[in-house]
């Protein structure tokens, strides 16, 4: 153990003092930062492009109720439609919207000209103030107004209870889906980037020689898993100086910049500035009734352990191709095993979360493979304790059956050169006494 130990303490500081490290661990929550500041700027700066569309109505329908919509101006014209066409492409105008005479109830045959391409939120706008007019045009005939059909209109807010009378997270489908989507997103990249490294890892070792005189010191395995939990050790700290930094610029950054916290809660939220503060407060108060319903520190607590147990289940594996391959592009014959379950979990996101307590949301948190990324998404919708636990025990039995494995190939691997090594010789490797 002592051994172990040394060499991960050496695989540790010999990869946070690399300054490839500490750029991209820095640089990261600043770019995201950045991201989200740009995003935040985009939300509340007032759009100053306005576009004039020439409306020819010919229905009637139209002409006298389309109103301004977003980034789209109307002017109503009367002419002919070439002339007018004309004049659009001498730059009166940004387009022309033809409404033929239709029927109101099956409006067919509405045309839009235009010199360029319209955006879509252009074309968005032009669609929505069209059907406001003609909706408006509708209620006329039918004598309603907007007030009648706003007390008709009725909104039910169904609260999901569990047959214990507990409060149940199905109420809150949308944030639980959001956090077992990220959290599994989170693993998956996790697995991918440490494991690699844990793989490219080795090979330097086996290609420059030093192995052979480090196994003289340490046995194979020790050496193998002094390298897993050091790389396992970086992605933690990195990971969590990752959510530091990114949280202090999140926090502290308007503050610095003196941007007012409540611009920027509310651009956030998809909240236009100029909203009410009422509904600024009503949307926090739903958003704090939903994360009561959300158990915390078990998700983050089922994620530290997923997260640990994936990356150790498929580091192993990483190692052992490693060992047994001489090159980076030997390797790709190899991968293929490894990878295509993790992008297979990632693949049954959908249906998982269409149906989070079905059998195959079951199986398939289950099975070591695919479990860290399906069981994260699976948590937030209130998975039953037993099914939790087990899927737990499953994963430090295949961490210890991956390790198993690994460690056969690994001590023969490891001092092998130039040998062509296919599946089958890497099973005679695992199947061969000491």
């Amino acid at each position: 153990m002592d051994k172990i130990l040394l060499i991960l303490k050496r695989e540790y500081i010999s990869r946070v003092k690399k300054k490839s490290f500490l750029l991209v661990t820095f640089l990261m929550p600043i770019l995201i930062g950045g991201l989200y500041a740009l995003s935040i700027y985009l939300s509340v700066k007032d759009s100053d492009d306005e576009f004039l569309i020439k409306v020819i109505d010919e229905s009637g329908y139209v002409g006298d109720k389309i109103e301004a919509k977003g980034v789209a101006k109307f002017e109503i014209v009367k002419g002919q439609v070439d002339s007018v066409k004309n004049n659009v492409e001498e730059g009166e105008g940004f387009a022309l919207l033809y409404i033929p005479k239709l029927n109101l109830y099956d409006p067919q045959g509405i045309e839009l000209y235009t010199m360029q391409t319209p955006g879509f939120e252009l074309e968005n706008d032009i669609d929505d103030a069209v059907e406001n007019a003609l909706e408006e045009t509708k209620m006329d005939n039918l004598g309603l107004n907007q007030q009648t059909l706003d007390s008709i209109r009725t909104r039910v807010s169904i609260k999901s209870k569990s047959l214990s009378g507990e409060d149940s997270t199905a109420g809150s489908s949308k944030v639980a889906m959001a956090i077992g989507t990220l959290s599994g997103l989170l693993i998956y990249m996790f697995i991918i980037i440490y494991g690699s490294q844990v793989m490219r890892a080795v090979m330097q070792e086996k290609t420059s020689k030093i192995v052979e005189i480090l196994v003289s010191s340490v046995k194979p395995y020790q050496l193998m898993m002094g390298k897993i939990l050091g790389v396992a050790l970086v992605g933690l700290t990195q990971f969590a100086l990752w959510m530091l930094l990114t949280f202090a610029i999140l926090s502290l950054g308007p503050m610095l910049m003196g941007v007012d916290t409540q611009v920027v809660t509310e651009a956030a939220s998809g909240m236009s500035v100029a909203g009410s503060n009422a509904q600024a407060l009503e949307a926090m108060s739903k958003l704090d009734d939903v994360l009561d319903n959300i158990n915390i520190p078990l998700i983050l607590g089922a994620f530290l352990y997923f997260f640990l147990t994936g990356y150790l289940f498929n580091a192993a594996l990483f190692a052992m191709i490693g060992s047994a391959v001489d090159s980076e592009a030997d390797t790709q014959q190899f991968m293929l095993p490894i990878m295509l379950p993790i992008i297979v979990s990632m693949m049954m996101l959908t249906p998982v979360l269409k149906d989070p307590s079905g059998d195959l949301a079951f199986w398939l948190s289950m099975i070591p493979f695919s479990a860290p990324i399906i069981m994260m998404v699976r948590i937030p919708f209130d998975v039953p304790t037993w099914q939790l636990i087990l899927s737990m025990l499953i994963m430090i039995g295949g961490f210890m059956g991956t390790t198993w494995m690994a460690g056969r190939v690994y001590r023969i691997g490891i001092l092998m050169h130039g040998a062509k090594v296919n599946y089958k010789v890497i099973f005679k490797w695992m199947m061969s006494k000491d």
